[in-house]
């Protein structure tokens, strides 16, 4: 018998890499989300035993309801999803949660512009960014009932990433029930199954109304449980208004099936693939690309620039962080306990007190000062921020096990709650984004290229 040499094809002494390493950043934000995951189950827990001491302890259910539904659950599916859930496409999105989505049920060939330009003939508008300001306004015309016909729709995951766009229509006005669809601009080179070439793939479902998820308890669009009458309704509405577009279907590209989305929803497909063909619609690119920068922002964008497309995770995040450190020195500052020591303690105490004092209000200023560096999108300031926040955190909890804090309904309970909050916000994949400055015009740059 002859032994082949390592240089023999047919033999390999190591296994080929399947998977890139992850960068750094990406490690510390899933270090920093697991920290908040596990403070927001704990702090779930101390409030839900601390609340049933009361008399008004149902009050208590709503804090818990938020934790659980907006911060726990959704956290812990996220990390599980990473083991069980495959990360190559196979026809299905994927929640920001990790959790599966709503099916791959379209395709389209064509360069953005011709996209953008057959969507917006065929009276579809472009959703909106979702950022504190049109967060707001999406609540408030659900509530109202008034018409926002380019409300944002929640982020779904494809080839790895958000969705490079999307669009919607509104039904009678009412911001409850539309008509949308996602697109992803597919990866340079990339095959379908079975060896067919398109540019974009597209998931399109009906909202009937507003519910709970079934996943995560939290309030989400409810979708029609018969997508292919969704997808057939976007090509036909194009095709209408766009004479020069044409469609090819891929006939039984996945199997017939049934399933749920990352809501709960269920959802039935025949499993056929329409591509609609833009490659004929006439548009002017270049016209399209100044468009683009308009939205994109300038170079050195204003305060008000900044303030409009800034995520509301972040928003989120400095706010918490600025009433956590307001708060923490206001407590010290007239704490009864703390007071009765230094009335006690004589010169000695009134050193220790303004050393202790001069120490918490300088790690205040300090977490505001970070604060404003990130809202200036400092990937530095909020690398930093998120360390400060572990290390908070870490350290309400050895005092609470060791017996040196208590954990009721206290200033050092709320403190507690801010900060997981403010961290969980950081540690978000829009904050990520914000911070390392992808834009919507550098994702669709991208996608271009």
């Amino acid at each position: 018998m002859t032994s082949r040499s390592p240089e023999e094809p047919g033999r390999r002494r190591w296994a080929p890499r399947m998977q890139q390493s992850l960068p750094t950043a990406t490690v510390i934000d899933r270090i920093a989300f697991l920290v908040g995951t596990i403070s927001a189950i704990w702090l779930a827990v101390v409030i839900g035993m601390q609340g049933f001491r009361y008399p008004w302890s149902f009050l208590v259910l709503i804090p818990v309801w938020v934790i659980t539904a907006y911060l726990a659950l959704p956290r812990l599916h996220r990390l599980l999803s990473d083991l069980y859930v495959p990360d190559y496409f196979f026809g299905r999105t994927r929640t920001g949660d990790g959790l599966l989505g709503d099916p791959v049920n379209l395709g389209v060939d064509g360069s953005p512009a011709q996209l953008d330009e057959a969507m917006i003939a065929a009276g579809w508008h472009r959703a909106d960014e979702i950022t504190a300001a049109s967060t707001w306004r999406i609540i408030t015309s659900t509530i109202t009932r008034r018409s926002y016909p380019t409300a944002p729709v929640s982020p779904l995951m494809l080839f790895g990433r958000r969705h490079d766009v999307a669009y919607q229509q509104e039904v009678e006005g009412n911001p409850k029930q539309r008509h949308h669809v996602r697109f992803w601009h597919t990866p340079p080179g990339w095959l379908l199954p079975g060896g067919a070439r398109t540019d974009w793939m597209g998931a399109g479902t009906y909202d009937t109304d507003v519910g709970l998820s079934f996943f995560t308890l939290q309030v989400t669009h409810r979708i029609d449980e018969n997508t292919d009458i969704e997808r057939d309704y976007v090509v036909s509405s194009v095709r209408e208004a766009v004479p020069t577009a044409t469609v090819r279907t891929l006939h039984d590209f996945t199997t017939g099936y049934h399933s749920r989305n990352g809501g709960g929803d269920r959802f039935v497909t025949d499993g056929d693939l329409p591509i609609l063909d833009l490659t004929g619609v006439a548009v002017d690119e270049a016209e399209y690309e100044r468009e683009q920068e308009a939205e994109a922002g300038p170079d050195r964008p204003t305060a008000h620039d900044i303030i409009d497309r800034m995520p509301l995770t972040v928003v989120a995040a400095v706010v918490l962080v600025v009433v956590s450190a307001i708060f923490e020195s206001l407590s010290l500052l007239f704490d009864k306990e703390v007071a009765a020591l230094l009335a006690a303690g004589g010169e000695e105490g009134r050193i220790a007190y303004i050393v202790v004092l001069a120490f918490v209000l300088v790690l205040a200023v300090l977490q505001l000062v970070i604060a404003l560096l990130v809202l200036r999108r400092g990937r530095g300031a909020r690398l930093l921020l998120m360390i400060l926040l572990v290390l908070d955190i870490l350290t309400t909890a050895i005092s609470y096990l060791d017996g040196t804090a208590a954990l009721r309904f206290n200033g050092t309970l709320f403190s507690a709650s801010l900060q997981c909050l403010a961290l969980l916000a950081l540690s978000s994949e829009s904050a990520g984004a914000w911070s390392r400055g992808r834009r919507r015009g550098e994702l669709m740059e991208e996608a271009r290229r």
